[in-house]
Order: structure tokens, then C-alpha cells, then sequence
């Protein structure tokens, strides 16, 4: 009689995934590479699709295959609640999941709070580490919570001449707090808190929003504050950045796929946002160098935030974690 061998799955809690290390320049890389990857056609990426219970609100399952060398799989089930933040609940939430691709069994279940700040902020690094000018030193970081601080410190290793964040939230007390954490780790760098939305993105070479996302955006920094030689990148879908500056030039988003299924069917990217033949490249045509990287005039990028990222992410922190014992082994 065949004995059936019951397998074991891996529990990573936040606490432990965070105390693995992994660094925000291996994670740029990693997701680098999941980019190139798609970009050449080795990656399976369906457009996320979601549950929404409440409004502003969402639940999205996020899937994901990234073939050639990689040859991992795996679903985060994340949630996004922009009321969270005024009962003092994070606003981000979920779990990854990793499967074995020869046999599709459960590898690990693990916190995804952690991979997804990390990995929202390794993509803007890919996206700066192509579409930025070399030269910046000027940053503008507008909404400070999680994820405008790993939008930082991903700035920071990739553009190595950056001198100057200005800052803003509608929360005053977020910005002494954003400056007393980033501070230590960027010396050299002045932060300079700003009163107003204009004043923040005024002569910013890189320009990153990280508002919550809403439905019914209010797209409250306008085109014509901005340099003419600027990258703009959306963290938050189509929440703060005027259509206008998105349509001036250079349109990128980290999915052309998802970002088209999502404006055909939902109310973001509309109201003059980039339709299909204004999108100059998806971010895996530029890491594939399918699509050459263009790093001055008006450059736009939506990062929606792509399950590759997780994969890759969530790829290397598994492997860290079996290496260095850390997490919980379960029997499903």
C-alpha cells in the first residue's frame, strides 16, 4: 500500500521575515531580474484581481510564475485599507504563499507586510535605476508612511549623487517621525520639510507620491509644478499625479497587461491617463532592453506593484530562512 509522505510548510510571521536582513539592494536586483524575465517572455502574470467590501477598500490575489533559471511560483493575498490608518491598523496587510512548481505543493505561508513595503520600494529603484537621471540629487517623497520609506531607501542606492528629500503628509507628526528614522541611515542628506504640495515636488529631479489609493482621486500635484527634466513616479495608481504630467512625455508603467485590464474594467487611470498606444514600455521591455531606457525630458511611471516582485522577493527570504533555521515547520 502506497504511504503518502505528509508534507511540511514553512511559517514565516513578520518578525521573522524582517529579521532575515535581506537588503534593499538585493532586493533591487532580484526584482531587476523578475522584470527581465517577464520581459522575455519567462514569466506567466495574470492581472490581479480583487474583492472590494468596503469602499476605498480591497483584497487582491496576486499569482505569479517566474520561469528560465528562477522556477518559482506563488500567491500573495493582500489588503488595502486606507481606513485603517485612523483606527491605528496597518493599511497594507496579507500573506504570501509559495508552491513547488514540479509537484504544486504548499512550500511556505509567510508575512507579507514586510515583502510588500520592500519590494513596492525596490521597484521604484528599478524604475529610477532606468528611467532617473544618473545625476539627481533632488527627491520629493510625498506621503510618509512604510512605503515612502522604502521608496527612500531605495532612491538611495540607485542614485548616488542624491543630496536633498523634501517631504511632505497631510499628518504633521508622520513627517518628524519620517525624518528621525531615514535620517541616521542617509548622512549627508538633508531633508527639508515643506508646508505645501507645491513647495515639496518644486525642482525635484525625482518625484515619488505614496498617498493612500482611492477611487475618486483628487490628483492634487499639477503638471505645472514640476521641472521640465523630472521623473514622476505613482506609487499610489492614479491618486495624486495630475494626468497631465503622465501624458507630457515618456509614459512607463511595471505592467502594460495589468495596467490596461485594470482601466478597462475599474475607475482607476481614467480622466486622461495613458491609454494603450501613449504607453512608451512596460518596465519589463526596459530590464529585457527590449525598449531603450530614457532618462531626461518628462518621464511618468505608474507602479502598480506586480507579483514578480513578490516572487522574487519571497524567493530569496526562503531560501535565507531555511539556511539560517529561522520560522516554523507546520504539517498541512
Amino acid at each position: 500500500m502506497l504511504h503518502m509522505k505528509i508534507p511540511e510548510v514553512l511559517w514565516l510571521s513578520q518578525e521573522e521575515v524582517a529579521s532575515l536582513g535581506l537588503s534593499m539592494r538585493s532586493i533591487i536586483d532580484a526584482v531587476d531580474e523578475g522584470l527581465k524575465l517577464k520581459g522575455e517572455g519567462k514569466v506567466e502574470l495574470p492581472a490581479k484581481i480583487g474583492v472590494h467590501a468596503r469602499k476605498d477598500c480591497y483584497i487582491h490575489a496576486m499569482p505569479c510564475w517566474v520561469g528560465g533559471d528562477i522556477d518559482v511560483m506563488g500567491i500573495k493575498w493582500a489588503a488595502g485599507y486606507p481606513s485603517n490608518q485612523a483606527k491605528g491598523l496597518p493599511y497594507i496587510n496579507g500573506i504570501w504563499c509559495m508552491n513547488d512548481c514540479e509537484t504544486g505543493l504548499l512550500k511556505a505561508v509567510m508575512d507579507a507586510n514586510w515583502i510588500t513595503a520592500w519590494r513596492t520600494g525596490a521597484a521604484s529603484g528599478v524604475c529610477a535605476r532606468y528611467m532617473a537621471n544618473p545625476e539627481s540629487e533632488v527627491i520629493s517623497i510625498i506621503g510618509l508612511g512604510v512605503q515612502g520609506r522604502t521608496n527612500l531607501l531605495a532612491m538611495k542606492e540607485v542614485l548616488p549623487k542624491l543630496k536633498e528629500v523634501k517631504i511632505y503628509d497631510i499628518f504633521p507628526e508622520q513627517v518628524k517621525r519620517y525624518e528621525e528614522i531615514l535620517s541616521p541611515q542617509l548622512p549627508g542628506v538633508t531633508f527639508v520639510p515643506c508646508k505645501d504640495v507645491e513647495a515639496t515636488v518644486k525642482n525635484a529631479d525625482v518625484v515619488i507620491t505614496c498617498a493612500p489609493i482611492v477611487e475618486n482621486p483628487e490628483r492634487f500635484v499639477r503638471s505645472s509644478w514640476l521641472k521640465d527634466d523630472v521623473l514622476a513616479i505613482a506609487v499610489d495608481y492614479d491618486s495624486s499625479l495630475d494626468a497631465d504630467i503622465m501624458t507630457g512625455g515618456v509614459f512607463v508603467c511595471d505592467d502594460r497587461n495589468q495596467y490596461l485590464e485594470t482601466q478597462s474594467w475599474s475607475s482607476y487611470f481614467h480622466g486622461g491617463y495613458p491609454t494603450s498606444e501613449q504607453i512608451y514600455a512596460d518596465m519589463g521591455e526596459i530590464c529585457a532592453g527590449i525598449k531603450a531606457p530614457v532618462t531626461s525630458g518628462r518621464r511618468g511611471a505608474v507602479l502598480m506593484g506586480i507579483a514578480s516582485h513578490d516572487i522574487m522577493t519571497g524567493r530569496l527570504l526562503y531560501q535565507m530562512a531555511v539556511d539560517k533555521g529561522v520560522g516554523t515547520w507546520l504539517k498541512i
